[in-house]
């Protein structure tokens, strides 16, 4: 966790390969946990700590809270807090992105989940490659190309296929729920653009603490300690909160806007649709779940927009940013 600013660096493949591994990575971590907290909910993780009693609220806000806490506490003992000191301008631009971007996206998206079903909230949440990139062309910070457009179609075509949209995920349309899924998908371009910004200003620990810091904040407003300490979780249930954290928000987020750093923001937001997929595949390889011939398809759809998404590779009109470990 040195303490620097990060420089800007040529766009290169070198740079933009490490990119993709970055997001891949944290798209890997993405599924494992999504595994794990099915296995949890379904009690098939550790049954006799009644893990399964947690409620899904108390799980998104305890896996922010821990991480923030666990990144503050790292950077306050390598950094000491002068270093944390930033301008306000910059310290109500993170706290904006942490609360618009991280808590919006994740709060709307579990909405949009009660309200519909996960196949509605998915596809809907991953249009946000579309929104990025319109985003892009309306700033002209990103050229328009025709690899860029078809990537993002095989990408949301493919997540189509491998949420089941065709099969047994069918839609199921709620006003309120579409808008939440909506609000989602914008959350979600929001902390990808505006990630990408503040990454050019700070390295990745700071945007992860202040961002972390506002997810936290909104989630004790939302949920406040008392109803927290009234549902009496066993100590099995908070080692799996904390747990959860590390592998679902901690390492996941870090390898994100490590990969932010590399790449444009319609690049990377097109890599991300690699979290389904390895939620599909490290269910079928842990949870023993069935993949189905269209999920293949669509796993398959998913990887060659990335493939697609490479041969845009001078089309950048900002650089991409040398990230500082």
């Amino acid at each position: 966790m040195a303490d620097a600013t990060p420089a800007l660096a040529p766009n290169n493949p070198e740079h933009a390969l490490r990119g993709y591994i970055y997001i891949a990575c944290s798209a890997v971590f993405w599924g494992i946990s999504a595994s794990l907290g099915r296995a949890a909910f379904t009690g098939r993780l550790l049954p006799a700590s009644n893990i399964a009693r947690i409620d899904p609220l108390i799980l998104s806000q305890a896996r922010t809270t821990f991480s923030f806490l666990l990144v503050g506490l790292g950077l306050l003992s390598t950094r000491g807090p002068r270093a944390l000191r930033l301008p306000w301008l910059d310290v109500a631009k993170l706290l904006l992105l942490g609360l618009l971007g991280v808590a919006a996206s994740n709060y709307f998206y579990y909405l949009a989940i009660q309200r519909t079903n996960v196949a509605t909230a998915i596809i809907v949440q991953y249009t946000a490659p579309i929104w990025v990139l319109l985003y892009t062309l309306v700033r002209r910070t990103e050229k328009p190309t025709l690899s860029k457009l078809i990537s993002v179609l095989l990408a949301i075509s493919g997540i189509a296929l491998v949420i089941g949209l065709f099969g047994q995920g069918k839609l199921h349309l709620d006003e309120l729920g579409v808008a939440a899924a909506l609000i989602a998908a914008f959350s979600f371009a929001y902390y990808n653009v505006g990630g990408h910004y503040m990454l050019a200003r700070y390295d990745r620990w700071i945007v992860l603490l202040y961002t972390t810091m506002a997810a936290s904040l909104f989630w004790i407003c939302v949920n406040p300690p008392q109803r927290i300490a009234a549902a009496h979780y066993s100590a099995g249930a908070w080692i799996f909160l904390f747990t959860f954290s590390v592998l679902s928000v901690l390492v996941p987020f870090t390898l994100y806007f490590a990969g932010l750093q590399h790449l444009q923001p319609t690049k990377a937001i097109i890599a991300s649709c690699l979290e389904p997929v390895f939620t599909v595949v490290i269910a079928a390889l842990v949870l023993q779940e069935v993949v189905r011939p269209l999920q293949a398809i669509g796993i398959a759809m998913v990887l060659a927009s990335i493939l697609v998404v490479q041969r845009s590779a001078n089309d950048v009109v900002c650089s991409s940013i040398d990230p500082v470990d």
